[in-house]
């Protein structure tokens, strides 16, 4: 099956790209993109993780913005959601048998796509649960990553009726009686603006659905009991101070003053026991800081430039 990568009005493909899939972990098939910078002289590689329900077409503009200053961009969508393998019946429903296998993925994205088909040096930036899967897999990314940043990332549970603990109680239960498949929640993929939680740009916004609305292929509903079990048990994990201090990748947080989805209190306090992180808070933005309006946006793209210096800091590779 030809790849595709979709575009939708004011949302063109970035140019100068290759698109394909690569085979995951357990031989889950998932759609990967590398799109290479105009310069000659390539700064180096952005390895960039998608958070929950988004996929490559998400992230055109990031990607416009960080190829403009000479950096590639590889990227890929998750199993079970965006253009990769869905892993139920139900292609709507978000669901992950084990949340290492997110982080296995990585592993195999960096070493059969990453290394052999992009430039050093390379950099990590991560969205939200991408953040989570960054997080989990950093303590054996010192000799592959040279720096790191998470916007958002997915470090406690928030925005809910239900309270995390009583989410992770639930999930547990019901994964254990063998219904990890059952639904917690549920949401639509096109809901309006007003009273969204993740962004107070209304023309992102708009042309985030858009995409959605163009090719609902790509849209992904509630997460499963299982997904929601996996993820709080890894957020457990990488919270544990122990963990934090074995990452030696240098890391930047960047967290949205007024993110409901993972609180604001929560990425603050991992941030204390980080110690290879540096904390950046951005008041008044809400949790997708990539897709946030231009104030916001604005100083996370300031600290990601700011902290990933490319060949300005090293030798260019051609």
């Amino acid at each position: 099956m030809d790849v595709v990568l979709h575009e939708t009005d004011g949302n063109p493909v970035p140019g100068n790209h290759i698109a394909g899939f690569f085979q995951g972990h357990r031989g889950a098939k998932l759609r990967y993109a590398i799109f290479r910078a105009p310069d000659p002289v390539a700064k180096g590689t952005v390895v960039l993780l998608h958070g929950r329900n988004e996929s490559i077409e998400k992230y055109y503009e990031t990607i416009n913005d960080l190829t403009a200053r000479g950096l590639w961009v590889a990227t890929f969508d998750f199993r079970g959601q965006g253009g990769s393998q869905r892993l139920l019946k139900n292609p709507r429903l978000g669901h992950v048998t084990r949340f290492s296998d997110y982080v296995r993925d990585l592993e195999l994205f960096l070493e059969h796509i990453v290394l052999p088909d992009t430039r050093l040096p390379f950099y990590l930036v991560a969205h939200s649960t991408g953040g989570l899967i960054a997080l989990a897999a950093a303590p054996r990314l010192a000799n592959r990553i040279d720096r790191m940043v998470l916007l958002s990332p997915f470090v406690d549970l928030g925005g809910q009726k239900l309270s995390a603990g009583k989410i992770y109680v639930l999930s547990a239960l019901l994964r254990w009686t063998g219904l990890g498949r059952l639904r917690l929640t549920s949401d639509s993929p096109l809901a309006p603006f007003e009273g969204n939680p993740v962004t107070s740009d209304p023309e992102r916004y708009r042309r985030n659905q858009e995409i959605l609305r163009a090719h609902p292929e790509l849209a992904l509903g509630p997460p499963t009991a299982r997904w929601l079990y996996e993820a709080q048990s890894t957020m457990r994990k990488v919270s544990n101070p122990a963990h934090l201090a074995s990452i030696m990748v240098p890391t930047v947080m960047i967290s949205p003053g007024n993110d409901v989805l993972v609180p604001f209190a929560s990425q603050e306090r991992l941030s204390h026991y980080f110690r290879a992180a540096q904390f950046v808070p951005v008041p008044g933005a809400r949790h997708e800081l990539l897709q946030e309006r231009d104030r916001y946006r604005a100083q996370a793209l300031a600290a990601i430039e700011a902290f990933i210096p490319g060949s300005d800091e090293g030798p260019a590779v051609p």
